[in-house]
């Protein structure tokens, strides 16, 4: 009897700071929602799996730092067989990831005193070329033009798919890139501005933007089904892990930890994307770690997440930012009023769509390639997840408007404002 009972309190200790972080889940009543209104965004997902936009879904309702809802739609897999999607399900965050952990990072490296958002880039990117016009007069490029997308750098490059992994290949390519227009006077959507500031992160801490991510903001919030995921091909180009995520340490034993990742898209024959990045940039120069795409969470991972943010950069007595760093992740500078983005979220460019109609002029939001999307409104207190694979099985589907509508379903429930 004794030693079952030392063996609870074993099991109690190990595993209570695993499971034990998630937000309480309470009836929409509970946090001035109607359930009611809540439902119409459930026939609304189910309807765009009937039309085969996406495969499944998950998604999170969190308001005043509860989880008011949580459901899972349809199957995370339909190809080569079918696997129910669940609400624990992990996916590929995409270009979520530029806000969930680059952005986050460099905002506390710079309350840290790490560096300024005013810094030229090339202070700490090595060759790193500003604007030059015809006359050859140079306009230095700022890390805040990276966080704004305001830089000037090219939306994407390439990788040969048969390179390896070579991150300083990736940015000394990046650094020399011709330059689209002025810092600072246009905006592009850049997936190279956010590798180079993972290159300024990586630089200023001394540690991989994994480690500090997972250090600094994922491990303290209790998000432990948030991380990256390193890959590199072997010997017959053939791509696998080389390091595991922090949540298979957490699986029954036995279990794969790749059961509970939804899956992207075909590779060969028979089977799909899974445990890999799906980004090209991300996966086959950047080995699964990159500032622009590469971290994998969970819809419970992200409400904590979520409502940090919400909650002025503290979560459960833990401080993760200032409030006036908090505050500036939902505020547009100066510099960027003409163009609607935060230091690394959305706010009115025409890519914050998935905001809805109803939402405040203060909400702030983030979507990914493969299906995902993050909506926060501090004024009225409440974050819309929505979770999907639209990539899978063939990058046939679609969440723009699917995003949009259930934004608004979400906010017309609200009933105490």
């Amino acid at each position: 009897m004794a030693k079952k009972l030392l063996l609870l309190l074993f099991y109690l200790f190990t595993l209570t700071p695993f499971y034990a972080q998630h937000l309480k889940h309470v009836r929409p009543e509970k946090v001035g929602m109607d359930s009611q209104k809540l439902l119409k965004a459930d026939s609304i997902i189910e309807e765009a799996i009937r039309q085969g936009d996406i495969p499944g879904a998950v998604l999170a309702v969190v308001r005043h730092n509860k989880m008011a809802y949580l459901k899972a739609y349809g199957n995370r897999q339909v190809w080569p067989e079918v696997k129910p999607m669940t609400t624990n399900t992990i996916f590929d965050m995409a270009s979520c990831s530029k806000a969930m952990s680059t952005a986050l990072s460099a905002l506390i490296l710079c309350e840290e005193g790490k560096f300024r958002m005013l810094d030229a880039v090339n202070r700490y990117v090595s060759g790193f070329e500003d604007w030059k016009d015809e006359s050859g007069e140079t306009t230095t490029i700022r890390i805040h033009h990276l966080m704004t997308h305001t830089s000037g750098l090219p939306a994407y490059y390439s990788p040969n798919p048969n390179a390896t992994p070579d991150p300083d290949a990736c940015i000394e390519h990046i650094a020399h890139m011709k330059r689209g227009f002025e810092p600072g006077k246009g905006f592009r959507y850049s997936c190279l501005n956010f590798i180079t500031l993972q290159r300024i992160i990586e630089k200023t801490s001394g540690m991989s933007l994994r480690n500090f991510s997972r250090s600094h903001i994922f491990e303290p919030l209790g998000m432990n089904h948030t991380d990256y995921i390193p890959c590199a091909p072997d010997e017959n180009g053939v791509w696998h892990n080389t390091d595991k995520p922090c949540w298979a340490s957490l699986m029954p034993k036995g279990e794969d930890w790749r059961s509970i990742v939804a899956p992207t898209t075909k590779q060969g024959a028979d089977s799909v994307l899974c445990g890999m990045v799906h980004d090209p940039l991300a996966r086959i120069m950047n080995g699964g770690i990159s500032g622009n795409a590469g971290l994998f969470s969970s819809a419970e991972d992200i409400a904590i997440l979520c409502a940090m943010l919400q909650n002025e950069g503290t979560w459960n007595g833990k401080r993760i930012m200032s409030k006036q760093t908090a505050q500036l992740v939902r505020t547009v500078p100066s510099f960027a009023k003409d163009f609607g983005r935060t230091y690394g979220w959305d706010n009115y460019s025409a890519y914050a769509s998935c905001n809805g109609d109803l939402f405040s002029e203060k909400t702030i939001c983030h979507t990914g390639f493969t299906g995902t999307g993050i909506v926060i409104d501090p004024e009225l207190d409440c974050s819309v997840i929505l979770l999907t694979n639209s990539v899978h099985p063939d990058e046939g589907g679609s969440t723009v408007r699917l995003r949009s509508v259930v934004s608004n379903t979400v906010a017309a429930s609200i009933t105490d404002r």
